[in-house]
């Protein structure tokens, strides 16, 4: 490395550079180790039919409005798991769709995923309206809980006030205890309710959840383009629910896939059909919950219906992926559909319509066929390991140096400006901060970027390029009495 070339590390603060390397230190820290291993907690299945407040419940227990709740009967259709923590104690719970014992289709789909969360979780509520009494729908449910080993919990939801007390002592009736007084939607009576739900659940879950931290994946696409068949695919469960409607999935589902030995915690997110600020109801809100899950994702799969023409919501989420900095992976699913006429056209439109993400891993699949699927944990795998990828200050200001020399930046404003140091502030995604004595315009940094690309290989990662300009320094005054 030449001395002009770090003459900021040498030079005096009167000079209006740094005086040593130190200042650019504080910003080439190093991530904290990214969380704790994952600790197995115990899960709390919340079951009913339609429209008893189960989501509402959910919300109340977790403390903030993360289920999708609209006063529509069976807006919830798959087991989605949240956080909770009361009293210091975490655990998971797991809100389920309307469970009916004569369910057909869909509302068949539906009671299989309650069935499910009956089975794996460690404790159980079942919600009552307490408004309507006991139905014939909550009986049945009644008699399969009693035969459980679980433990149960009966909650007799909408108990607003003292007036509907008197109805609660009917559900005495379904043979499972007494029935706990609440109102979801008031918050009356919820804490005591959390009380004897950490009575019921076991300091450990009875079917542990395999440690060491599953990377997130973040499924997503706009509606009935698959998301939910590949999940099932990849699980070999029926994990979500597949209806040929579009628009089956409005929350959030989680679900831990085993893939290539490893552990991957997959989000099934609803399909993004309108602008959210013209979005309503239900779809609102599941929209607000598909930007969190991207955010909260490592790594997204946007999954595109290769028969297709990509469209708007292709882009408007692919706009929300790469506005997150996460990594990405690009599945061309259907493509068990597509003849060589869709793929000739199909590539003009990637040049056309995906030339912001030209990093992205590709991968071609068939989630009803399960072609290919098993490619996307090496192109997964691949878009990680750059998204985390850091590359050593002594190493990246060696290759900069040969890049400046050899295409400098362009002139501005009658004076060149000097690239002086480099630093990789941050990984997750990978961002770069330039040191300059000028402003560098947005193609050179368009470049610098695509070249650390092609030095560093970060497929699949973004990589944010910035950069700080030197500020001059008051020299001190000679007659400062010194």
């Amino acid at each position: 490395m030449t001395e002009e070339f770090f003459s900021g590390a040498a030079e005096t603060a009167g000079d209006g550079t740094w005086n040593d390397e130190g200042e650019w230190e504080l910003l080439d820290y190093v991530d904290g180790e990214e969380g704790e291993a994952a600790v197995a907690v115990p899960t709390l299945a919340v079951v009913g039919r339609p429209n008893v407040g189960k989501s509402t419940l959910v919300n109340r227990i977790i403390g903030r409005r993360e289920a999708v709740v609209e006063d529509v009967p069976g807006v919830t259709r798959d087991r989605v798991s949240y956080e909770a923590n009361w009293a210091g104690r975490r655990f998971m719970v797991q809100d389920t769709g309307g469970w009916e014992p004569d369910a057909k289709g869909l509302q068949q789909s539906v009671a299989r995923q309650a069935e499910l969360a009956m089975k794996t979780a460690d404790a159980i509520l079942l919600v009552v309206d307490a408004r309507v009494g006991s139905t014939t729908t909550d009986e049945a449910v009644a008699r399969v809980l009693r035969r459980s080993k679980t433990p149960v919990l009966l909650v007799a939801n909408k108990v607003d006030d003292g007036r509907t007390e008197s109805e609660v002592a009917a559900l005495w009736s379904l043979g499972l205890g007494e029935p706990l007084s609440v109102s979801a939607t008031h918050g009356r009576g919820t804490g005591d309710l959390l009380d004897r739900v950490l009575e019921a659940l076991p300091e450990t879950p009875r079917e542990g959840i395999p440690g060491g931290g599953p990377r997130r994946v973040a499924l997503v696409g706009k509606p009935n383009v698959g998301k939910s068949s590949l999940i099932n695919k990849l699980s070999g469960d029926e994990r979500s629910v597949v209806h040929d409607v579009a628009g089956t999935t409005v929350d959030p589902v989680d679900s831990l896939v085993e893939l290539g030995g490893k552990t991957w915690r997959f989000v099934d997110t609803a399909g993004l059909r309108k602008r959210v600020s013209h979005a309503s109801g239900a779809e609102f809100y599941a929209s607000l919950r598909t930007k969190s899950a991207i955010e909260a994702a490592e790594v997204a799969i946007l999954l595109i219906d290769s028969s297709e023409v990509i469209s708007e919501q292709d882009l408007r989420v692919l706009s929300m992926v790469a506005d997150a900095g996460r990594a990405l992976v690009l599945a061309f699913n259907k493509w068990d559909l597509v003849d060589e006429d869709r793929r000739m056209q199909l590539e003009k439109e990637i040049d056309r319509d995906l030339a912001r993400v030209p990093w992205a891993q590709r991968v071609n699949i068939s989630a009803h066929t399960g072609r290919a699927v098993q490619k996307l944990v090496p192109a997964l795998e691949t878009a990680l390991e750059s998204w985390d990828k850091r590359i050593p200050t002594g190493k990246l200001n060696n290759w900069l140096k040969e890049v400046v020399a050899a295409t400098p930046p362009p002139m501005r404003g009658g004076r060149l400006p000097r690239v002086m140091f480099a630093t990789q502030a941050t990984t997750r995604p990978p961002t770069f901060v330039l040191f300059t004595t000028g402003f560098l315009e947005a193609g050179y940094r368009r470049f610098i970027e695509r070249r650390l690309r092609e030095e560093f290989n970060f497929d699949g990662s973004p990589v944010r390029v910035s950069v700080r300009i030197r500020e001059k320094r008051e020299r001190p005054g000679k007659g400062n009495g010194r």
